[in-house]
């Protein structure tokens, strides 16, 4: 699996012109699921993001997660995260997983976060979706599940 992972003051996601989902401080996850993922990479990479450093802490020093700060999580499936640019110039998606395998994993990464205390907040699945956000920092960071076993 793989993330994009902002820090944010507010972040949402709209769907036609429907608001589907907003947050206010926290992370926006944009979440990509690999063909060869499974639980595995959903419980390192949920424990990875809930725990990641990144707020800033009463001297300035980003050291404070998510968990830490009471703040909200909203994730978004991206496929194209997976997306291999390195022949041609159209991207191949062949390393994404399946939509069926996507959602289930996808699910499971929210639901755990919740389990866990967080509100975690959604996109919608497989569709076209407008992400806005105000990045707090700004922070980004990119984690991969892959490069923890």
């Amino acid at each position: 699996m793989r993330a994009v992972v902002q820090r944010v003051t507010q972040a949402k996601v709209e769907v036609d012109t429907n608001l589907i989902s907003t947050i206010g401080e926290g992370l926006l996850v944009f979440l990509g699921v690999g063909g060869e993922d499974d639980y595995n990479d959903v419980d390192y990479l949920v424990d990875k993001c809930l725990h990641l450093r990144i707020f800033e802490d009463e001297h300035g020093k980003m050291n404070r997660s998510l968990v830490d700060v009471g703040g909200e999580m909203l994730v978004v499936s991206q496929f194209t995260l997976f997306g291999d640019c390195r022949k041609g110039r159209r991207p191949s998606f062949e390393a994404a997983a399946d939509p069926e395998t996507a959602k289930e994993l996808y699910s499971r990464f929210i639901d755990q976060a919740k389990e866990k205390g967080i509100i975690a907040r959604t996109g919608a699945f497989r569709s076209f979706m407008k992400v806005s956000l105000v990045n707090n920092g700004p922070v980004t960071l990119l984690v991969d599940s892959k490069k923890a076993f």
